[in-house]
């Protein structure tokens, strides 16, 4: 699977305005995000949001979270894992279908997990 190219589908088939695969200590595999958007920051800090959430979930004594939605009043962030080493990110605009978005990223994390 090409990442780059994966990832800019994204934005035809979901509304997407960025995405990312990203390692789970927060390394930038493959982006597309607009220009002037630091890819560095805005990977450790998907990789960190995740992060939190599985350490959380951990605390609770209930399973790992599968994916993780942030909304605003103009966007939606879906951080998905895929598998032990890394993770993807769309943010969507407020029109962007999330269902969608999350049956997406689900199928590239299935993929990434076997390479």
């Amino acid at each position: 699977m090409e990442l780059k190219p994966a990832l800019r589908s994204l934005r035809q088939s979901c509304g997407a305005i960025a995405g990312a695969v990203i390692s789970r200590d927060g390394l930038v595999i493959a982006a597309d995000v607009p220009e002037g958007v630091s890819v560095e920051t805005f990977a450790i800090m998907c990789a960190t949001l995740l992060g939190a959430a599985s350490t959380a979930h951990s605390e609770l004594r209930v399973s790992t979270p599968l994916h993780v939605i942030v909304e605003s009043e103009d966007a939606r962030m879906v951080v998905v894992g895929a598998g032990r080493k890394a993770l993807i990110v769309a943010v969507l605009s407020r029109k962007g279908d999330v269902a969608l978005t999350l049956k997406k990223l689900d199928e590239m994390a299935e993929t990434i997990k076997m390479i």
